[in-house]
């Protein structure tokens, strides 16, 4: 059986404001493609298919032609969860017409796939649980079982895991939870089957990028790598965006990370999908194809100043390329610098001056310890607007300051 691994489309994602949608229509085109090239049996989505609750029209309509052709009208089989940025309800609201087709929607963690039935002569559910499904595949003589598990939150899960207020123990509850379910869900594995995992979850371990939300990355939502069924062949794991193996599973475990780089945090790292190929009885090989489609992005330092900046879009530098620009420099930059900066460059995204003092200090977010209240709010205002700030503003600030620090010193005085 052979297998693709992908996930966190993040379909609608904009950087910056800037739209993506086009290069999201470059990825999905590159998919459907690889998975004819490479005859694949089995499409595994491991969650984050849109950016928000509400995806746009754009988005949604991208999600349907990409899971029809993927599917290769029921050819093939194509298994979906729901990851944290997705709607459970809104991405399995499509479940009757796409289970036609062979395409699985899973939103909630417990989901049973049987609740739809499958067209006839195509891809077919030999059977299912809560969590679970048996798939018979057109082409293939085994069947796989599918071990599923969309985002768990304590809400989607409907449990309160701890009592306690601690991170630690707040995330050996969560972790022994996530551990009981494939616990139990892994006795349906057999030796006769291929033998998968899907989750969207943060293994412990896992490389993170600035793309994912902070909030719900990590934290107390945390799973031990050692819960992971040690049978699976495969375990197919969406959240983060880097491509990455977690080495201390006891089972080959991966992050397909995101097909596009959606942060300047990831300007350096490589994208893409993984290739399985198994049987079973046997190891599963597995195979990571890059991916060449979307805008790279580029980190751009210009310690020599606005010339420096000038010069690297007169040459073409990173033309196709979104572009983070720091440029070092004494003074403020004009709107006229900026306008034409971006006029030779298109794709330049951010423009953040590095504003240097009389005795060349450079004021970047490393040099803001030691510096006093006054002296920061007055760098803040200058990077933000770009302009000195107005004295009489300066004046106000100070005068806030000074009234809130007379009202503590009355409130201690009070209390003691």
């Amino acid at each position: 059986m052979r297998i693709l691994h992908t996930s966190d489309w993040h379909l609608g994602k904009s950087l910056e404001q800037v739209s993506r949608i086009d290069e999201q229509r470059e990825f999905i085109d590159w998919l459907c493609d690889a998975v004819e090239a490479q005859k694949i049996d089995l499409v595994l989505v491991a969650g984050d298919i849109y950016n928000t609750y509400n995806p746009s029209a754009a988005a949604e309509e991208l999600f349907y032609d990409a899971i029809d052709r993927l599917s290769g009208k029921g050819k093939r089989a194509v298994v979906i969860i729901a990851g944290n940025h997705d709607n459970p309800e809104r991405l399995c609201a499509a479940s009757p017409l796409a289970y036609r087709n062979g395409i699985i929607l899973l939103g909630y963690p417990g989901s049973d796939a049987g609740e739809y039935k499958t067209g006839s002569g195509g891809v077919s559910i030999v059977q299912s649980g809560p969590g679970w499904l048996e798939l018979k595949v057109p082409g293939c003589d085994q069947h796989a079982v599918i071990l599923t598990l969309p985002y768990p939150s304590e809400s989607r899960l409907e449990e309160v895991l701890s009592q306690e207020a601690d991170e630690g123990l707040l995330q050996k509850a969560y972790s022994d939870k996530i551990g009981s379910i494939f616990s139990s869900l892994s006795q349906h594995f057999r030796d006769d089957t291929v033998n998968v995992v899907m989750a969207h979850v943060f293994i412990r371990g896992g490389k993170e990028s600035d793309s994912e939300r902070t909030l719900q990355v990590g934290g107390a939502l945390t799973v031990d790598p050692g819960v992971l069924p040690a049978k699976a062949h495969f375990v197919a794991l969406g959240h983060l965006h880097r491509p990455q193996k977690i080495k201390s599973a006891p089972c080959p475990a991966f992050y397909s990370g995101s097909p596009l780089a959606y942060s300047f945090s990831e300007a350096s790292h490589s994208k893409a999908v993984y290739l399985i190929d198994a049987v079973p009885g046997k190891e599963a090989e597995i195979t990571p194809i890059y991916l060449d489609c979307g805008k790279p992005l580029r980190r751009w330092v210009a310690e020599d100043g606005i010339g420096q900046a000038l010069q690297w879009c007169e040459e073409g530098r990173d033309a196709n390329a979104w572009v983070d620009l720091e440029i070092v420099t004494d003074r403020i930059l004009t709107v006229e610098e900026q306008k034409t900066l971006r006029t030779l460059h298109p794709g330049i995204i951010n423009i953040r001056p590095i504003l240097k003092t009389s005795d060349m200090e450079v004021i970047s977010p490393q040099h803001r310890e030691g510096k006093r209240i006054d002296e920061l709010f007055k760098d803040f205002y200058a990077h933000k607007m770009q302009a000195p700030i107005p004295d009489e503003l300066m004046g106000a600030f100070i005068e806030i300051l000074n009234d809130e620090e007379e009202e503590g010193t009355e409130d201690e005085t009070e209390a003691s």
